[in-house]
């Protein structure tokens, strides 16, 4: 079972009829609407800022865009299993802030504070699938109590501050190794290393969702999770296991921002949660679970991306940047909605 299988369950794969809607609304609306969505934006951000068409500038794109892009293939694999992970910043936070601390005050390798950083992240992601399945409690309740957690347990090993922190980095000589700065603010030919790993993760979610048995067995639960379980799937194995490949990915994105910021803290990423949801949506998964895929995550962080940083270049306040991508997901919610209505009603017409 691929990810078509339940795009094929709901009416927005449905034909449309016949004529030119069927041959052009069909794959623009259903498949291809974040993609001319991006490029619309692209367009008129050329021609409204004047540094924006620039290589350089995509570059940077790229590179802001990482660790959300990374955050968004957990949460899609989460969401698609018709739950949702609000701690995804926060373990990023932990995770990175452990890892840094070990490289530096512990005097630890760079192996193993990647390895401590990755362990915690699954470790957050285990706890809350654990907790959602066995204690049968809802994915926003727990997910948000681990956020809080995660962000309490930072402060703690930090002390609230920065990791290296600038007095201690001059006196004990504690600096992050050179690896983890190459890896977000590195590159290879030319390409900064911080998005080529966000796209290995990327295929590495894509695989895991189209070729794999918990790819199958999440797309089934998020489609209808007691005909899942009737079907012999293990609904409680697969929710943990997308929680805890989603607690691993902030950890990952918590490694890659550190090297971009040159040191970890325990406020780091505040608001990527939503961020990481918002890309998510925008690439067309379902929020209620069932129908999505990374392809359209990764379009939807790039649209966050640009639009991002062509507000930037439009020197549009800072306040109103916030204003504007709240309004912009709760629009992006809303048509969603609407499309899939349409789809449903022109399905339901179609059968009669």
């Amino acid at each position: 079972m691929r990810s078509e299988l339940p795009v094929r369950e709901t009416s927005a794969a449905r034909p449309l009829p016949a004529g030119w809607a069927r041959s052009v609304v069909e794959p623009v609306v259903a498949r291809g609407g974040p993609l001319v969505i991006l490029l619309l934006l692209v367009a008129y951000l050329s021609l409204s800022a004047p540094y924006f068409f620039t290589v350089g500038n995509f570059k940077n794109i790229l590179q802001q865009t990482a660790a959300v892009m990374i955050l968004a293939v957990g949460q899609t694999v989460v969401i698609i299993g018709a739950g949702i992970d609000l701690s995804v910043a926060a373990t990023l936070a932990l995770s990175a802030s452990l890892g840094a601390v070990a490289m530096t005050y512990w005097g630890q390798s760079v192996w193993v504070g990647v390895l401590l950083a990755l362990a915690a992240g699954s470790l957050v992601g285990l706890v809350n699938g654990v907790v959602i399945t066995k204690g049968r409690v809802p994915d926003f309740i727990v997910t948000l109590g681990t956020m809080s957690a995660a962000r309490g347990v930072a402060l703690i090993l930090t002390g609230g501050l920065p990791v290296p922190s600038h007095l201690t980095a001059i006196q004990l000589r504690a600096y992050l190794p050179q690896e983890i700065i190459w890896l977000g603010s590195g590159s290879l030919l030319g390409i900064p290393v911080a998005p080529l790993v966000a796209l290995v993760m990327a295929f590495v979610g894509w695989v895991v969702l189209q070729h794999t048995p918990l790819g199958r067995g999440t797309y089934a639960v998020g489609g209808n999770r007691e005909a899942a379980r009737v079907s012999g799937i293990d609904v409680d194995r697969v929710k943990i296991s997308g929680y805890v490949l989603s607690g691993f990915l902030a950890a990952v994105a918590g490694l890659v921002l550190t090297g971009r910021l040159n040191s970890a803290n325990a406020l780091m990423a505040e608001g990527m949660e939503l961020q990481s949801i918002a890309a998510v949506v925008l690439g067309g998964t379902n929020l209620f679970g069932g129908v999505g895929g990374v392809g359209g995550t990764v379009v939807g962080a790039l649209i966050m991306g640009v639009l991002g940083n062509g507000l930037n270049l439009l020197n549009v306040s800072a306040f109103w940047q916030r204003v504007i991508m709240g309004l912009m997901i709760v629009l992006v919610v809303i048509l969603d909605q609407w499309r899939r209505r349409q789809f449903e009603a022109w399905g339901e017409r179609r059968a009669r």
